[in-house]
């Protein structure tokens, strides 16, 4: 019998530390939370305290039975559940349920699942910190005091089923105040002109022209522009000054939560749940070939850059081996203000077990995000990428051109990696001024008084752009750089936000719903703390201030819901219902050919005749997938099983009944000539025949058109 109980959150954990510690242990999951607030009632008593009140989650019972049983065989019994505040308050309702003290050294943190840290954390439990478990706790009882205060008031004043949420709420508001810029932004005309000259020798190159003299000019509209260049047209040109200099381009710092589900937005067009999801996987344990079950990443929950000692010094080993010892630049990072740095950077628990040595073992998305991680913590170990830069400034009478090259002279880090970037509006985003990657233009060699001959004038126009609208990974940086949100909260505003319809993705774009600008509306005019983002702000680190023992829980809690239930008071007195206005589309009533418009109803949104009341015309509102179906040639739409399950038919069921499991594409098999879906598996996804001919693909090798995939 093993003589100590160890319990952990997943199976997939406590499969891998099993192997790890042998028969003396017996390990254990809960499948996460096994105690929360009730979801049917408040379960919290304002009156006495906020006292929170937990019972066991429906469908855990058989979990802490088997647990206790478990337990009361054990001579010791561990707590190794994540190391972050969720965990800590598992790990204290654990100590609950069991009978455990929690005083008492019980409690054990896995920062990597690796058989040395492991083992290593066995030998040194602690008490559970009950700071840790009271920051999680006032969040958990402010979450629940809005959501349960606020949501019914909704429900009288716009729609039954609505809910808010404390974060969520700020993260909408964000979104509905970027949506109102990008409405109320008026272009502006502007111009630039680039002049094209030649040397002595007979090579060419672009200059941008800046004005007249030392004095910046903005060229604004057509006819100045034309002006200027009759003006210019003939004249010849001198290099009047050329300023030489290197530049060093540092390598970003290794991957913390936020700029991770940044990254994978956009290289891989993860989505911030799928990046979590993958990565907790790599951080748990995968069956490696040679090695068996090993968490593969360090703990993914994090805001701190900084890394081990023995993982920069394996980095350099292996950045000597390959590249040569130029390219190495070990260096440790300090932590961001602010940053709670309670765990390592998110790193590869060992750089030897590199991307390829691991690609049998590892399924795609795995693999990806994988070699996303090791790529970037190794590039933080690396040498800058070092460019000699030449500006020149070019005069042609009494006008000033400027021409800027840039040679790579030593690669550093860009050998191995390069830094992912977000699309920006704004005027700067449409210039074209160089703002790509140095060391794609370079000049040819200039000399000072060097004579310039005119070969060609280019004016082209350009209009200011709008501000971009917020993808995933621009959102989380935002809510990251106004305080909203830690660590383990980023993925889940963004999927709350989405699942609720007050926001939806419009090519990987982040777009307020009707129904979330109204809900935002409403929550400024009566609730203005509760979409203010400095006051959620402070309220982070009110939560920061608990888990350091700064502050009482309760005093924080009170703080907030005292002015929060007088707002309340009065919305409900003063708030009248508002109607949600109606979406308008491209659909035609088939009964009486009017316009038909989406509404919200108790079960979602729908299609209603805009004839209402002499026509009572609605349908369901559907979703197009973009192919016309095999059969009849209608229109392919997403629907819903009886069970939930998601399936797609035809929208003229039930004339046609065609329906698959998988997504169609566009494109007929090459060998059958029957339709074309999409199928994810262990290796990814790839395009096969409906009609299971035989025919697979790779989805990046399939022809698939555009409109054709999910």
């Amino acid at each position: 019998m093993a003589r100590s109980l160890v319990i952990v959150e997943s199976p997939a954990k406590a499969r891998t530390i099993g192997k790890f510690l042998g028969r003396s242990y017996h390990v254990e999951a809960t499948m996460g939370h096994v105690r929360d607030l009730p979801k049917s009632q408040l379960g919290v008593d304002v009156e006495a305290g906020f006292e929170p009140r937990y019972i066991t989650i429906r469908g855990k019972g058989e979990v802490v039975k088997r647990l206790r049983e478990q337990a009361a065989k054990a001579e010791h019994v561990l707590l190794a559940t994540d190391p972050d505040r969720e965990g800590e308050a598992i790990s204290w309702h654990l100590a609950q349920l069991l009978g455990l003290d929690p005083e008492a050294r019980c409690r054990v943190a896995f920062h990597e699942i690796t058989r040395e840290t492991v083992r290593a954390s066995i030998r040194e439990p602690r008490a559970v910190d009950r700071n840790l478990v009271d920051a999680q706790q006032a969040r958990r009882v402010l979450d629940r005091l809005v959501g349960y205060r606020l949501s019914p008031l909704l429900w009288h004043k716009v729609r039954r089923g609505l809910s808010a949420g404390r974060v969520q709420s700020v993260a909408v508001r964000i979104l509905c105040d970027r949506e109102e810029e990008i409405e109320r932004f008026v272009p502006e005309e502007y111009w630039s002109l680039t002049a094209r000259w030649r040397t002595p020798r007979g090579e060419e190159f672009e200059a941008e022209y800046r004005g007249r003299g030392e004095t910046k000019v903005t060229l604004g509209d057509e006819g100045e522009v034309r002006r200027l260049v009759e003006e210019l047209a003939g004249l010849p040109g001198r290099v009047v000054a050329l300023t030489r200099r290197q530049r060093r381009r540092q390598p970003a710092p290794p991957f913390i939560t936020s700029t991770l589900q940044q990254e994978a937005a956009r290289k891989l067009g993860f989505s911030p749940s799928r990046t979590m999801r993958v990565a907790q996987q790599l951080y748990e344990g995968i069956a490696v070939r040679g090695e068996g079950e090993v968490g593969l990443i360090t703990y993914m929950r994090t805001d701190s850059t900084r890394t081990a000692q023995e993982a920069r010094d394996a980095a350099r080993r292996l950045i000597v081996e390959r590249w040569g010892d130029p390219f190495s630049t070990p260096r440790e990072r300090s932590a961001a203000a602010g940053a709670q740095d309670a765990h390592e950077a998110i790193r590869p628990t060992s750089v030897a077990r590199t991307p390829d040595l691991l690609k049998e073992d590892l399924t795609r998305d795995q693999y990806r995000l994988y070699r996303l991680i090791w790529e970037r913590f190794l590039a933080s170990q690396m040498s800058p990428a070092v460019y000699d830069t030449v500006t020149a400034e070019i005069d042609a009478g009494e006008h000033r051109f400027r021409a800027v090259g840039s040679t790579l002279v030593f690669p550093g880090f860009t050998i191995l990696y390069q830094e992912g970037r977000d699309e920006e509006g704004g005027r700067e985003a449409d210039r074209g001024d160089g703002g790509g990657e140095e060391g794609e233009r370079p000049l040819p060699p200039l000399e000072e008084g060097m004579a310039l001959e005119l070969v060609q004038l280019l004016p082209e126009q350009h209009w200011t752009q709008p501000p971009a609208r917020y993808t995933d990974a621009s959102l989380i940086r935002a809510l990251e750089e106004r305080g909203i949100g830690r660590p383990s909260t980023y993925a889940p505003i963004v999927e709350t936000i989405v699942q609720r319809g007050y926001v939806s993705r419009e090519r990987r774009t982040l777009v307020p719903t009707e129904l979330g600008r109204t809900v935002t509306r409403l929550l400024k005019e009566h609730f203005p703390d509760i979409v203010d983002v400095e006051f959620t702000a402070r309220m982070e680190s009110e939560l920061d201030r608990v888990e350091a023992g700064e502050a009482a829980w309760r005093e924080v809690v009170a703080d907030f819901y005292g002015p929060f239930a007088e707002a309340l008071r009065r919305a409900e007195a003063e708030v009248a219902r508002v109607e949600l206005p109606s979406e308008p589309t491209d659909e035609v009533c088939d009964l009486c050919g009017r316009p038909m418009v989406i509404k919200h109803g108790r079960y979602g949104p729908f299609l209603a005749c805009t004839g209402y009341p002499e026509c009572r015309r609605t349908r369901p509102l559907l979703e197009k997938v973009g192919v016309a179906c095999p059969e009849c040639g209608g229109e392919l739409v997403a629907r819903r099983s009886r069970k939930g399950r998601r399936f797609y038919g035809c929208s003229n069921y039930p004339r046609c009944t065609f329906v698959s499991w998988d997504r169609p594409v566009e494109g007929r098999c090459p060998n059958c000539g029957g339709w074309l879906v999409e199928r994810r598996g262990r290796n990814g996804a790839a395009v096969q025949c409906g009609r299971k001919c035989g025919y697979v693909q790779p989805l990046e090798e399939a022809a698939v058109p555009q409109g054709g995939r999910a």
